[in-house]
């Protein structure tokens, strides 16, 4: 199980829950929120995330990324997920 502030993902269910709630993400997100958990605290960059996410052949400039984190915060909330800028992003345990 992993967790960051309120948000768990356990590994082994493939369930994401915020603050004990359940929240449903599709496949995709589930693999881009998994990544950047596994990553914790380090800037993943947007290529990184396109390999762990699709196949080679898959279209780089296409700004899937940009919109599984848009509705990745949507559901998690804004500050989950921060943008490095031209970097990548980050998943960072929430200053209390």
């Amino acid at each position: 199980e992993l967790t960051v502030g309120e948000v768990r993902l356990d590994t082994r269910s493939g369930r994401v829950t915020l603050a004990g709630q359940p929240v449903k993400l599709t496949a995709q997100e589930y693999k881009l929120l998994s990544y950047l958990m596994h990553h914790k605290g380090k800037v993943v960059s947007r290529t990184e995330l396109i390999e762990h996410i699709y196949d080679q052949d898959f279209d780089r400039d296409s700004n899937t990324i940009e919109v599984f984190v848009t509705r990745i915060r949507k559901k998690l909330g804004q500050d989950v997920i921060s943008t490095i800028r031209g970097l990548g992003y980050s998943l960072e345990e929430p200053v209390s």
